[in-house]
């Protein structure tokens, strides 16, 4: 049971950003780049989906701009949207399930709640769009992205998470921010199943888990920067990113959701029950449900992973130095 459900963890915390070079407009330190993921990054592709992993509802998105639901799965702005603000972009990347034509161009958000690795990652809440998937709809994408520069050779580099990292390379991708798993230990669905041991305020096994993936991780992205000519992939070190100290920021609650969540035997157990209560002190909240992080706490992921606080944030370089390279 516990081994399942630090896979299940360990499959759905994998995000990546892909920064493309083509022409930059101005105030844009890059012209365009395509996000894909889980829930972490999902702002709105699993509104249509047949699934009960969708946060199109009140209280989701209490507080981003107009107080209105849009499938994020925070209170506000995601990690997505912090990184489009960093980088210049005056409104976020559009989910692909709701974008066509030449809005392209500038980047596509990829990302699915429920999503993984694995085609399988998820099956228990419905549909949801695999990391396998989400390479599909990146080849179309680009497809209509060479029509539009009439530029074939873009279309043709295309192939398919060593395997799946390699594909977005052959596509031709060559700026890739990965983000490794996050201190999933700590979040509070884990701590309402699981006990808590010699003191601890997390689950350690499942940290110590993760920390074993994330080693493997940046084993990957160190070899395929040796490997890959012109390469240039990055690793985000989220567990680094989640050490600090939250007062700082003025949180002042770590282990329970801002957010009333479903109970076990509902739809998505975990996640913010359909107009039902929220705090109103969400800037002091670490997770505005059981799963998800407050908007808060995605700005401070998004601001250390765009410009490194610490060197063991980002590996080898933060997405501000990658921009640049």
């Amino acid at each position: 049971m516990a081994t399942s459900t630090i896979t299940k963890w360990i499959i759905l915390s994998i995000n990546i950003m892909i920064i493309q070079t083509l022409t930059l407009t101005q105030a844009q330190q890059v012209p365009c780049f395509f996000l894909f993921g889980d829930s972490q990054f999902d702002n709105g592709n699993n509104n249509l989906l047949l699934t009960n992993a969708k946060a199109n509802y009140r209280p989701y998105g209490i507080d981003f701009p107009g107080a209105v639901p849009t499938g994020r799965f925070t209170n506000g702005k995601n990690i997505a949207d912090f990184l489009a603000q960093l980088l210049g972009f005056s409104d976020p990347i559009p989910p692909f399930a709701s974008t066509r034509g030449s809005a392209v161009i500038r980047g596509l958000n990829y990302a699915s709640g429920a999503a993984g690795i694995l085609d399988i990652s998820g099956i228990r809440l419905g549909d949801r769009i695999s990391m396998n998937r989400q390479l599909a709809n990146h080849r179309a994408a680009a497809g209509q992205i060479a029509a539009l520069f009439r530029n074939r050779a873009a279309a043709d580099s295309y192939l398919p998470f060593s395997r799946q990292l390699r594909s977005l390379y052959n596509l031709g991708s060559r700026k890739v921010a990965v983000f490794g798993i996050g201190l999933i230990g700590c979040i509070p669905q884990e701590i309402s199943l699981y006990p808590i041991t010699n003191g601890s305020p997390c689950v350690d096994p499942i940290n110590i888990a993760v920390g074993l993936f994330n080693n493997r991780l940046v084993s990957l992205i160190n070899d395929l920067n040796a490997n890959l000519p012109n390469a240039r992939f990055t690793y985000i070190n989220s567990t680094s990113i989640a050490l600090g100290d939250p007062s700082l920021i003025g949180v002042k609650v770590v282990n329970a959701p801002c957010c009333e969540v479903q109970r076990p035997g509902a739809g998505a157990p975990g996640q913010c029950l359909p107009n039902g209560s929220v705090c109103s002190n969400r800037d002091e909240y670490i997770f505005f449900d059981n799963f998800h992080p407050t908007q808060i706490a995605y700005n401070v992921t998004a601001s250390r992973s765009y410009r490194a606080l610490l060197p063991a944030d980002a590996s080898p370089v933060d997405i501000q130095r990658l921009v640049q390279q």
